[in-house]
C-alpha cells in the first residue's frame, strides 16, 4: 500500500502532467500544420461540390505548405461524410464540406442523425449555388404568373424534377408551393444531371436547376429560366427576373457549402484556416473559376458561418414541417 508521502507526491504531480498535455497540445496546433490534411467531400467525385473543394484547397495548399488530400465519402444525404467529420480527432488534420443538406435540412428530414450540426467547429463560408426556376426551352410557360395559372387550373398535373428527395432543387419546389399556393407532382431523381435530362426532353414540366448543373443548357439555349430564386439578378443571367420581380415575396433558395471540423478544434488552427480559405476564395483566379461553373464564393467568418447556418436550419425546418417531409 503506497505511504501517505507516495500518496499526496503522486496527488502532486497530476497538475503538472495535465498541465504538461495542455503545453503539448498547444504546441501542436501553433505548429499547425506540420502533416498533409484530408478534406472530406460528402459526394462523389466530379460532382459540383467535389470540384469546388479541389479549386479551393489547391489555392489553400499554397498558403498551408501542405498537401490536402480530397477524400469523397459520398451516400446517405452526405450524413456518411459528416459523421467521419464528427468523429475526427480535433486536430487540424481532417476537416471538410458541410453544405445545406447537412446542416439544415437534414435535422428537420430525418429522425436521428449520427452527427450533431450543432457540435460541429464552424470554419468559414465556402460557395452557394443559385436556384433557378426553369422549363424546357420548347415550353408554353413563358412567366411564373403561367406556372402558378396552369398549377391552379389543374392541381397535381404539372410535374417538377428535383435531385432527389431533401435536395435543395427538392425543397426550393415545397417553398414555392407554399409561396405561391399551389400543388405541383414533386418527381425525384438521383441527381441533377438525369433529371435536367428529363426535363431537356420533356418528361417534366419544370424544375429548380442550380446554376452550376444547368448554366450549360441554360447557354445553348435548351432551357428556359423563368426567374432566380435570389435577392437580386444574376450577373451571368441579367435578363432573369428574380422570384420577387415575378410578385413572389419571401423567396431566397441557394445550395451552399461551408468548412467544418470536428467539435474542440484549436482556435489557431481554426483562425489560421478560416483566414487563408477567406483569402484564397478572393483570389481572382480562383473566384473566377467558381463563377464560370455558375457558383458564387462565399467567404464567411466562422462566427458569421454558424449564424448564416443557423438561421438557415431555422427557416428549412418551418417550410419542411408544412411539406411534411420525412425521410429515413
Amino acid at each position: 500500500m503506497p505511504t501517505l508521502i507516495q500518496r499526496l507526491a503522486a496527488f502532486a504531480a497530476l497538475p503538472a502532467a495535465a498541465l504538461a498535455l495542455t503545453a503539448t497540445h498547444t504546441a501542436q496546433a501553433q505548429s499547425w500544420p506540420a502533416q498533409p490534411i484530408r478534406w472530406i467531400v460528402p459526394y462523389p467525385a466530379g460532382g459540383g461540390a467535389d470540384v469546388v473543394a479541389r479549386t479551393v484547397t489547391a489555392g489553400l495548399e499554397k498558403s498551408l505548405g501542405q498537401t490536402i488530400v480530397v477524400e469523397n465519402r459520398p451516400g446517405a444525404a452526405t450524413i456518411i461524410g459528416a459523421t467521419a467529420i464528427s468523429q475526427a480527432e480535433p486536430n487540424g488534420y481532417m476537416i471538410g464540406t458541410a453544405d445545406s443538406g447537412t446542416l439544415a435540412f437534414n435535422p428537420s428530414l430525418y429522425a436521428k442523425l449520427s452527427y450533431d450540426p450543432a457540435k460541429f467547429t464552424y470554419v468559414g463560408g465556402l460557395a452557394r449555388f443559385p436556384l433557378l426556376l426553369a422549363v424546357n426551352v420548347n415550353s408554353k410557360f413563358k412567366t411564373v404568373d403561367d406556372v402558378i395559372a396552369a398549377a391552379r387550373k389543374e392541381p397535381g398535373t404539372l410535374s417538377a424534377a428535383s435531385a432527389g428527395a431533401g435536395s435543395p432543387h427538392h425543397l426550393a419546389l415545397e417553398l414555392f408551393k407554399q409561396r405561391a399556393n399551389v400543388n405541383v407532382l414533386h418527381v425525384p431523381y438521383k441527381g441533377a444531371a438525369p433529371a435536367i435530362q428529363d426535363l431537356l426532353g420533356g418528361q417534366v414540366d419544370l424544375m429548380f436547376i442550380d446554376l452550376a448543373a444547368g448554366l450549360p443548357n441554360v447557354k445553348a439555349g435548351k432551357l428556359r429560366v423563368l426567374a432566380a430564386a435570389t435577392p437580386q439578378r444574376l450577373k451571368v443571367l441579367p435578363d432573369v427576373p428574380t422570384m420577387a420581380e415575378q410578385n413572389i415575396a419571401d423567396f431566397t433558395a441557394y445550395a451552399w457549402q461551408g468548412v467544418v471540423g470536428p467539435a474542440g478544434l484549436p482556435q489557431t488552427v481554426v483562425d489560421k484556416l478560416s483566414a487563408d480559405l477567406a483569402q484564397t476564395l478572393k483570389t481572382p483566379a480562383v473566384a473566377q473559376k467558381l463563377e464560370d461553373m455558375g457558383v458564387e464564393p462565399m467567404p464567411l467568418s466562422p462566427q458569421e458561418f454558424k449564424t448564416y447556418a443557423e438561421r438557415e436550419r431555422a427557416t428549412w425546418a418551418e417550410v419542411i414541417k408544412k411539406a411534411g417531409i420525412k425521410l429515413e
